[in-house]
Protein backbone atom coordinates (compact mmCIF):
# COMPACT_ATOMS: atom_id res chain seq x y z
CA UNK A 1 0.00 0.00 0.00
CA UNK A 2 2.81 2.42 0.82
CA UNK A 3 4.31 1.78 -2.63
CA UNK A 4 1.05 2.75 -4.35
CA UNK A 5 0.75 5.84 -2.16
CA UNK A 6 4.30 6.86 -3.05
CA UNK A 7 3.66 6.28 -6.74
CA UNK A 8 0.51 8.41 -6.58
CA UNK A 9 2.39 11.23 -4.85
CA UNK A 10 5.11 11.20 -7.52
CA UNK A 11 2.50 11.12 -10.25
CA UNK A 12 0.69 14.14 -8.84
CA UNK A 13 3.92 16.02 -8.26
CA UNK A 14 4.89 15.44 -11.90
CA UNK A 15 1.53 16.83 -12.99
CA UNK A 16 2.39 20.22 -11.50
CA UNK A 17 3.61 22.86 -13.90
CA UNK A 18 7.11 24.27 -13.31
CA UNK A 19 7.48 27.83 -12.13
CA UNK A 20 7.35 30.28 -15.04
CA UNK A 21 10.71 31.46 -16.27
CA UNK A 22 11.70 35.10 -16.37
CA UNK A 23 11.85 34.95 -20.16
CA UNK A 24 8.06 34.66 -20.44
CA UNK A 25 7.62 38.43 -20.19
CA UNK A 26 10.12 38.94 -23.02
CA UNK A 27 8.69 36.22 -25.23
CA UNK A 28 5.09 37.44 -25.40
CA UNK A 29 3.91 38.30 -28.90
CA UNK A 30 2.05 41.59 -28.96
CA UNK A 31 1.16 41.31 -32.64
CA UNK A 32 -1.00 38.76 -34.38
CA UNK A 33 0.71 36.81 -37.18
CA UNK A 34 -1.51 38.44 -39.83
CA UNK A 35 -0.76 41.92 -38.45
CA UNK A 36 2.96 41.20 -38.48
CA UNK A 37 2.73 40.05 -42.09
CA UNK A 38 0.82 43.20 -43.02
CA UNK A 39 3.44 45.39 -41.36
CA UNK A 40 6.34 43.73 -43.18
CA UNK A 41 4.63 43.88 -46.59
CA UNK A 42 3.05 47.34 -46.40
CA UNK A 43 6.20 48.98 -45.03
CA UNK A 44 8.89 46.82 -46.58
CA UNK A 45 7.56 46.67 -50.14
CA UNK A 46 7.63 50.44 -50.88
CA UNK A 47 11.07 50.71 -49.27
CA UNK A 48 12.33 47.87 -51.46
CA UNK A 49 10.84 49.45 -54.58
CA UNK A 50 12.32 52.84 -53.67
CA UNK A 51 15.76 51.29 -53.40
CA UNK A 52 15.28 49.73 -56.84
CA UNK A 53 14.23 53.09 -58.29
CA UNK A 54 17.21 54.91 -56.78
CA UNK A 55 19.58 52.14 -57.90
CA UNK A 56 18.19 52.48 -61.43
CA UNK A 57 18.68 56.25 -61.26
CA UNK A 58 22.27 56.06 -60.03
CA UNK A 59 23.25 53.33 -62.48
CA UNK A 60 21.60 54.85 -65.55
CA UNK A 61 22.76 58.40 -64.93
CA UNK A 62 20.46 60.88 -66.71
CA UNK A 63 16.75 60.13 -66.33
CA UNK A 64 15.79 61.99 -69.49
CA UNK A 65 16.93 62.02 -73.11
CA UNK A 66 16.18 65.06 -75.25
CA UNK A 67 16.66 65.20 -79.02
CA UNK A 68 18.56 68.45 -79.34
CA UNK A 69 19.18 70.10 -82.75
CA UNK A 70 22.22 68.92 -84.66
CA UNK A 71 23.94 72.27 -84.32
CA UNK A 72 24.03 71.91 -80.48
CA UNK A 73 27.35 71.13 -78.86
CA UNK A 74 27.73 68.49 -76.17
CA UNK A 75 27.44 71.04 -73.39
CA UNK A 76 24.35 72.57 -74.96
CA UNK A 77 22.72 69.14 -75.23
CA UNK A 78 23.54 68.43 -71.57
CA UNK A 79 22.07 71.78 -70.63
CA UNK A 80 18.89 70.96 -72.56
CA UNK A 81 18.55 67.64 -70.74
CA UNK A 82 19.05 69.31 -67.35
CA UNK A 83 16.64 72.15 -68.07
CA UNK A 84 13.91 69.83 -69.30
CA UNK A 85 14.38 67.50 -66.30
CA UNK A 86 14.15 70.46 -63.91
CA UNK A 87 10.95 71.77 -65.49
CA UNK A 88 9.19 68.55 -66.63
CA UNK A 89 6.48 70.54 -68.41
CA UNK A 90 4.84 69.19 -71.54
CA UNK A 91 3.97 71.89 -74.11
CA UNK A 92 1.26 71.15 -76.63
CA UNK A 93 -1.59 72.81 -78.52
CA UNK A 94 -5.32 72.18 -78.25
CA UNK A 95 -7.72 71.83 -81.18
CA UNK A 96 -8.07 75.58 -81.47
CA UNK A 97 -4.32 76.12 -81.61
CA UNK A 98 -3.87 77.54 -78.13
CA UNK A 99 -0.78 76.61 -76.16
CA UNK A 100 -1.42 74.09 -73.36
CA UNK A 101 1.05 73.05 -70.67
CA UNK A 102 0.95 69.93 -68.51
CA UNK A 103 3.22 69.39 -65.54
CA UNK A 104 4.92 66.01 -65.18
CA UNK A 105 6.57 66.95 -61.92
CA UNK A 106 4.88 64.05 -60.07
CA UNK A 107 7.22 61.66 -61.87
CA UNK A 108 10.23 63.34 -60.28
CA UNK A 109 8.84 62.98 -56.73
CA UNK A 110 7.42 59.49 -57.29
CA UNK A 111 10.29 57.66 -55.47
CA UNK A 112 10.02 60.07 -52.55
CA UNK A 113 6.25 59.60 -52.42
CA UNK A 114 6.90 55.89 -51.86
CA UNK A 115 8.95 56.84 -48.81
CA UNK A 116 5.96 58.81 -47.55
CA UNK A 117 3.76 55.75 -48.18
CA UNK A 118 6.11 53.58 -46.10
CA UNK A 119 6.01 56.10 -43.24
CA UNK A 120 2.21 56.24 -43.36
CA UNK A 121 1.96 52.45 -43.29
CA UNK A 122 4.18 52.40 -40.21
CA UNK A 123 1.95 54.82 -38.27
CA UNK A 124 -0.76 52.22 -37.36
CA UNK A 125 1.96 49.97 -35.95
CA UNK A 126 3.31 52.85 -33.84
CA UNK A 127 -0.22 53.58 -32.60
CA UNK A 128 -0.65 49.97 -31.45
CA UNK A 129 2.84 49.74 -29.99
CA UNK A 130 2.63 52.81 -27.77
CA UNK A 131 -1.12 53.06 -27.08
CA UNK A 132 -2.15 49.42 -26.60
CA UNK A 133 0.86 47.08 -26.38
CA UNK A 134 1.94 48.03 -22.80
CA UNK A 135 -1.55 47.38 -21.37
CA UNK A 136 -1.94 44.22 -23.46
CA UNK A 137 1.43 42.94 -22.25
CA UNK A 138 0.45 43.28 -18.59
CA UNK A 139 -2.97 41.69 -19.25
CA UNK A 140 -1.47 38.70 -21.05
CA UNK A 141 1.21 38.21 -18.42
CA UNK A 142 -1.32 38.25 -15.58
CA UNK A 143 -3.90 36.00 -17.30
CA UNK A 144 -1.33 33.43 -18.48
CA UNK A 145 0.19 33.31 -15.01
CA UNK A 146 -3.22 32.95 -13.35
CA UNK A 147 -4.37 30.22 -15.75
CA UNK A 148 -1.23 28.17 -15.07
CA UNK A 149 -1.61 28.78 -11.32
CA UNK A 150 -5.26 27.69 -11.50
CA UNK A 151 -4.17 24.39 -13.01
CA UNK A 152 -1.55 23.93 -10.29
CA UNK A 153 -4.13 24.74 -7.60
CA UNK A 154 -6.34 21.98 -8.99
CA UNK A 155 -3.50 19.45 -8.80
CA UNK A 156 -2.56 20.54 -5.27
CA UNK A 157 -6.22 20.28 -4.29
CA UNK A 158 -6.20 16.65 -5.45
CA UNK A 159 -3.07 16.04 -3.40
CA UNK A 160 -4.80 17.46 -0.34
CA UNK A 161 -8.00 15.53 -1.06
CA UNK A 162 -6.00 12.33 -1.28
CA UNK A 163 -4.41 12.89 2.12
CA UNK A 164 -7.75 13.79 3.69
CA UNK A 165 -9.45 10.77 2.11
CA UNK A 166 -6.77 8.43 3.40
CA UNK A 167 -7.11 9.86 6.93
CA UNK A 168 -10.90 9.83 6.84
CA UNK A 169 -12.72 7.01 8.59
CA UNK A 170 -15.86 7.57 6.51
CA UNK A 171 -15.04 7.74 2.76
CA UNK A 172 -18.65 8.30 1.78
CA UNK A 173 -18.89 11.35 4.04
CA UNK A 174 -15.70 12.70 2.44
CA UNK A 175 -17.23 12.53 -1.04
CA UNK A 176 -20.43 14.15 0.20
CA UNK A 177 -18.40 17.08 1.50
CA UNK A 178 -16.59 17.25 -1.84
CA UNK A 179 -19.84 17.38 -3.80
CA UNK A 180 -21.24 20.09 -1.51
CA UNK A 181 -18.07 22.12 -1.92
CA UNK A 182 -18.40 21.92 -5.69
CA UNK A 183 -22.04 23.01 -5.59
CA UNK A 184 -21.24 25.98 -3.35
CA UNK A 185 -18.31 26.96 -5.60
CA UNK A 186 -15.58 26.65 -2.98
CA UNK A 187 -13.14 25.73 -5.74
CA UNK A 188 -13.72 28.78 -7.91
CA UNK A 189 -11.05 31.26 -8.99
CA UNK A 190 -12.73 34.61 -8.26
CA UNK A 191 -9.75 36.83 -9.10
CA UNK A 192 -9.25 35.39 -12.58
CA UNK A 193 -12.95 35.19 -13.45
CA UNK A 194 -13.69 38.69 -12.21
CA UNK A 195 -10.69 40.05 -14.08
CA UNK A 196 -11.88 38.46 -17.32
CA UNK A 197 -15.41 39.69 -16.65
CA UNK A 198 -14.05 43.18 -16.09
CA UNK A 199 -12.30 43.03 -19.47
CA UNK A 200 -15.70 42.34 -21.05
CA UNK A 201 -16.79 45.84 -20.05
CA UNK A 202 -13.59 47.54 -21.26
CA UNK A 203 -13.22 48.74 -24.84
CA UNK A 204 -9.82 50.45 -24.98
CA UNK A 205 -7.91 47.64 -26.71
CA UNK A 206 -10.67 46.85 -29.18
CA UNK A 207 -11.03 50.54 -30.07
CA UNK A 208 -7.31 50.93 -30.75
CA UNK A 209 -7.19 47.66 -32.71
CA UNK A 210 -10.12 48.67 -34.92
CA UNK A 211 -8.64 52.16 -35.33
CA UNK A 212 -5.34 50.61 -36.36
CA UNK A 213 -7.02 48.53 -39.06
CA UNK A 214 -9.14 51.45 -40.24
CA UNK A 215 -6.07 53.65 -40.59
CA UNK A 216 -4.25 50.91 -42.46
CA UNK A 217 -7.26 50.41 -44.72
CA UNK A 218 -7.47 54.16 -45.35
CA UNK A 219 -3.77 54.42 -46.22
CA UNK A 220 -3.99 51.40 -48.54
CA UNK A 221 -6.98 52.86 -50.35
CA UNK A 222 -5.35 56.30 -50.58
CA UNK A 223 -2.17 54.80 -52.02
CA UNK A 224 -4.11 52.82 -54.61
CA UNK A 225 -6.07 55.94 -55.62
CA UNK A 226 -2.83 57.91 -55.88
CA UNK A 227 -1.34 55.27 -58.18
CA UNK A 228 -4.52 55.22 -60.29
CA UNK A 229 -4.30 59.00 -60.61
CA UNK A 230 -0.69 58.77 -61.77
CA UNK A 231 -1.54 56.15 -64.38
CA UNK A 232 -4.52 58.02 -65.75
CA UNK A 233 -2.81 61.40 -65.94
CA UNK A 234 0.95 60.94 -66.16
CA UNK A 235 2.08 57.34 -66.57
CA UNK A 236 1.08 57.30 -70.24
CA UNK A 237 3.19 60.35 -71.05
CA UNK A 238 6.65 58.92 -71.64
CA UNK A 239 7.38 61.49 -74.36
CA UNK A 240 6.83 65.24 -74.10
CA UNK A 241 7.79 68.49 -75.76
CA UNK A 242 10.07 70.73 -73.72
CA UNK A 243 10.79 74.42 -74.09
CA UNK A 244 14.27 75.71 -73.22
CA UNK A 245 13.72 79.25 -74.46
CA UNK A 246 13.72 80.74 -71.00
CA UNK A 247 15.96 83.16 -69.20
CA UNK A 248 19.03 84.20 -71.19
CA UNK A 249 18.11 81.83 -74.05
CA UNK A 250 14.72 83.38 -74.66
CA UNK A 251 16.00 85.83 -77.31
CA UNK A 252 18.29 83.35 -79.08
CA UNK A 253 17.01 82.84 -82.64
CA UNK A 254 18.82 79.55 -83.34
CA UNK A 255 17.10 77.73 -80.46
CA UNK A 256 13.87 75.96 -81.52
CA UNK A 257 10.73 76.73 -79.47
CA UNK A 258 10.18 73.05 -78.51
CA UNK A 259 12.40 69.98 -78.47
CA UNK A 260 11.15 66.39 -78.05
CA UNK A 261 12.23 64.50 -74.91
CA UNK A 262 11.77 60.96 -73.66
CA UNK A 263 11.76 59.71 -70.06
CA UNK A 264 14.31 56.91 -69.72
CA UNK A 265 12.99 55.57 -66.40
CA UNK A 266 9.32 55.55 -67.43
CA UNK A 267 8.92 51.76 -67.77
CA UNK A 268 10.60 51.21 -64.38
CA UNK A 269 8.16 53.55 -62.63
CA UNK A 270 5.24 51.85 -64.37
CA UNK A 271 6.39 48.44 -63.15
CA UNK A 272 6.95 49.73 -59.60
CA UNK A 273 3.52 51.36 -59.41
CA UNK A 274 1.71 48.32 -60.83
CA UNK A 275 3.49 45.97 -58.42
CA UNK A 276 2.78 48.12 -55.38
CA UNK A 277 -0.85 48.76 -56.35
CA UNK A 278 -1.66 45.11 -57.02
CA UNK A 279 -0.11 43.94 -53.75
CA UNK A 280 -1.94 46.61 -51.75
CA UNK A 281 -5.25 45.70 -53.39
CA UNK A 282 -4.70 42.07 -52.37
CA UNK A 283 -3.97 43.16 -48.78
CA UNK A 284 -7.22 45.08 -48.37
CA UNK A 285 -9.31 41.87 -47.76
CA UNK A 286 -6.72 40.76 -45.19
CA UNK A 287 -7.15 44.01 -43.25
CA UNK A 288 -10.93 43.68 -43.40
CA UNK A 289 -10.70 40.07 -42.16
CA UNK A 290 -8.51 41.14 -39.22
CA UNK A 291 -11.14 43.66 -38.17
CA UNK A 292 -14.08 41.30 -38.70
CA UNK A 293 -12.58 38.50 -36.60
CA UNK A 294 -13.51 40.57 -33.54
CA UNK A 295 -17.17 40.05 -34.39
CA UNK A 296 -17.14 36.49 -33.04
CA UNK A 297 -15.76 34.88 -29.90
CA UNK A 298 -12.82 32.50 -29.83
CA UNK A 299 -14.51 30.07 -27.46
CA UNK A 300 -12.12 27.19 -28.06
CA UNK A 301 -9.55 28.38 -25.54
CA UNK A 302 -11.94 29.19 -22.70
CA UNK A 303 -13.90 25.98 -23.26
CA UNK A 304 -10.72 23.99 -22.54
CA UNK A 305 -10.28 25.87 -19.26
CA UNK A 306 -13.74 24.90 -18.14
CA UNK A 307 -12.01 21.68 -17.08
CA UNK A 308 -10.90 23.75 -14.09
CA UNK A 309 -13.38 23.52 -11.20
CA UNK A 310 -15.94 26.33 -11.06
CA UNK A 311 -14.43 28.09 -14.09
CA UNK A 312 -17.57 28.54 -16.16
CA UNK A 313 -17.22 31.83 -17.98
CA UNK A 314 -18.93 30.24 -20.99
CA UNK A 315 -21.57 28.11 -19.29
CA UNK A 316 -22.83 31.06 -17.25
CA UNK A 317 -23.28 32.97 -20.55
CA UNK A 318 -20.98 35.77 -19.46
CA UNK A 319 -19.78 36.20 -23.04
CA UNK A 320 -22.03 38.87 -24.54
CA UNK A 321 -21.11 41.26 -27.35
CA UNK A 322 -17.68 40.24 -28.73
CA UNK A 323 -16.53 43.84 -29.37
CA UNK A 324 -14.65 44.26 -26.09
CA UNK A 325 -11.13 43.92 -24.71
CA UNK A 326 -11.64 40.32 -23.59
CA UNK A 327 -12.06 39.14 -27.17
CA UNK A 328 -8.86 40.95 -28.18
CA UNK A 329 -7.04 39.30 -25.27
CA UNK A 330 -8.34 35.88 -26.34
CA UNK A 331 -6.96 36.44 -29.85
CA UNK A 332 -3.54 37.26 -28.44
CA UNK A 333 -3.71 34.36 -25.98
CA UNK A 334 -4.18 32.12 -28.99
CA UNK A 335 -1.11 33.73 -30.59
CA UNK A 336 0.87 33.12 -27.36
CA UNK A 337 -0.38 29.58 -26.80
CA UNK A 338 3.20 28.32 -26.51
CA UNK A 339 3.61 30.39 -23.34
CA UNK A 340 0.44 28.89 -21.85
CA UNK A 341 1.77 25.59 -20.52
CA UNK A 342 -1.47 24.53 -18.84
CA UNK A 343 -3.37 24.66 -22.14
CA UNK A 344 -1.57 21.59 -23.48
CA UNK A 345 -2.24 19.64 -20.28
CA UNK A 346 -5.91 20.54 -20.17
CA UNK A 347 -6.30 19.89 -23.87
CA UNK A 348 -4.91 16.38 -23.35
CA UNK A 349 -7.26 15.83 -20.41
CA UNK A 350 -10.19 17.01 -22.53
CA UNK A 351 -9.22 14.60 -25.31
CA UNK A 352 -8.95 11.73 -22.80
CA UNK A 353 -12.36 12.61 -21.43
CA UNK A 354 -13.85 12.27 -24.91
CA UNK A 355 -12.15 8.87 -25.28
CA UNK A 356 -13.30 7.61 -21.85
CA UNK A 357 -16.19 5.16 -21.74
CA UNK A 358 -17.77 6.76 -18.67
CA UNK A 359 -17.56 10.43 -19.60
CA UNK A 360 -19.77 11.39 -16.68
CA UNK A 361 -16.94 10.45 -14.29
CA UNK A 362 -14.75 13.31 -15.59
CA UNK A 363 -16.11 16.82 -15.31
CA UNK A 364 -13.01 18.73 -14.24
CA UNK A 365 -9.29 18.23 -14.11
CA UNK A 366 -9.76 17.34 -10.42
CA UNK A 367 -11.94 14.41 -11.43
CA UNK A 368 -9.26 13.27 -13.86
CA UNK A 369 -6.51 13.58 -11.24
CA UNK A 370 -8.56 11.67 -8.66
CA UNK A 371 -8.93 8.84 -11.15
CA UNK A 372 -5.17 8.84 -11.76
CA UNK A 373 -4.51 8.94 -8.02
CA UNK A 374 -6.56 5.79 -7.47
CA UNK A 375 -9.60 7.33 -5.78
CA UNK A 376 -12.09 6.09 -8.36
CA UNK A 377 -13.04 3.08 -6.23
CA UNK A 378 -14.84 5.26 -3.68
CA UNK A 379 -15.81 8.23 -5.79
CA UNK A 380 -19.56 8.48 -6.52
CA UNK A 381 -20.85 8.59 -10.07
CA UNK A 382 -22.03 12.00 -11.30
Amino acid sequence: MSLSHTAAEYMLSDALLPDPSSSRAKGLRLELPSDRMLKFVTVGLPLCLVSLAFAREFSAGSQISCFSPTNFTGKQSAYADTACWDSLIHHSFDTEGHAVTKSLWALKVFPYSLLVVAVLMYLPYLLWRYAAAPALHSDLLFIIDELDKSYNRSVRLVQHMRKVQQASAEPERFWEEYERARQERYFEFPLLERYLTCKQHAHTLVFIYILRNLLLLLFLAATCLYLVFLHLNIFFQDEFSCSIKTGLLQAEPHIPPLIPCKLVFFSVFQLISLSLGSVYILLIPVVIYNALQLCQWDKGLLSIYEMLPAFDLLSRRMLTCPLNDLNVILLFLRANISELTSFGRLNAVSALREATANKEDIDTVIDFMTLLAGLETTKPKH
